[in-house]
């Protein structure tokens, strides 16, 4: 019961950033960012498994899915209309602190330790490997629905595509 009550209020506290974090100034925004989910994982005594084995098995995965992103990625570059797309939209100025530093640390970092391994390992506990599985999906999922409201994208599909992300 206790594990039940935790991993709920964690996703209602991830999903409840999720609009909050938008509203901090762009400027500053990847620091909270990287503190909450820094925060997140001290208070939830989550293990970031950035220690051998789990590091190098980490690494082989991880590298194994980034193959098929980074083809389907050049793949779409390749479509004149993506390119078409891609050369209409402004670029975030500068693009260079998005690229350094919004987006592996106010991004990348925060939600990888608050959701893969703290939502993770508590949901885990709570309701067992596969079922926390898809709950920390759905979270992952319901997290991004403040963006695809703000982009005029999809929720449904937004929520569907990052949740199986």
């Amino acid at each position: 019961m206790r594990d039940g009550l935790r991993v709920t209020a964690l996703a209602a506290a991830l999903i409840g950033w999720s609009w909050t974090a938008p509203r901090i100034t762009q400027r500053w925004n990847p620091l909270p960012q990287a503190m909450f989910g820094n925060s997140v994982v001290l208070l939830n005594r989550a293990p970031l498994g950035l220690s051998p084995p789990t590091l190098s098995k980490g690494l082989r995965w991880g590298s194994a899915a980034a193959v098929p992103v980074l083809l389907a990625v050049a793949a779409g570059v390749a479509i004149p209309q993506v390119r078409a797309g891609m050369a209409g939209r402004a670029l975030p100025h500068p693009a260079g602190g998005w690229l350094l530093l919004h987006i592996p640390f106010g991004t990348v970092w925060s939600e990888e330790v608050a959701y893969r391994a703290a939502l993770g390992a508590v949901a885990d506990r709570a309701f067992g490997d596969s079922a926390g599985r898809l709950f920390t999906a759905a979270v992952f999922g319901l997290s991004h629905v403040p963006d695809a409201r703000a982009g005029g994208q999809s929720v449904p599909g937004t929520v569907l595509v990052t949740g199986a992300a």
